[in-house]
């Protein structure tokens, strides 16, 4: 555990029950979500590639338009 964790988990100590519930509780959905996007975009490069490829070649054949910021 690094020092900052540990200063981090010190402080966290001193908070009511209560508050240590809540605060592990979002920590654990963040490290749950985190997990979860990590795995979602591993696993996605395949399609990433072939979306991007197609966008590519969309733009070559002249069937894409520059975006224009202002006009949004």
């Amino acid at each position: 555990m690094t020092t900052k964790l540990e200063r981090a988990f010190t402080e966290a100590s001193k908070l009511s029950s209560e508050e240590q519930n809540i605060l592990a509780e979002w920590l654990l959905t963040e490290l749950a979500s985190e997990k979860r996007w990590s795995k979602l975009f591993a696993n996605s490069q395949d399609v990433l590639a072939t979306l991007g490829q197609k966008a590519l070649d969309e733009h070559r054949k002249g069937k894409t338009q520059e975006l224009d910021p202002e006009k949004i």
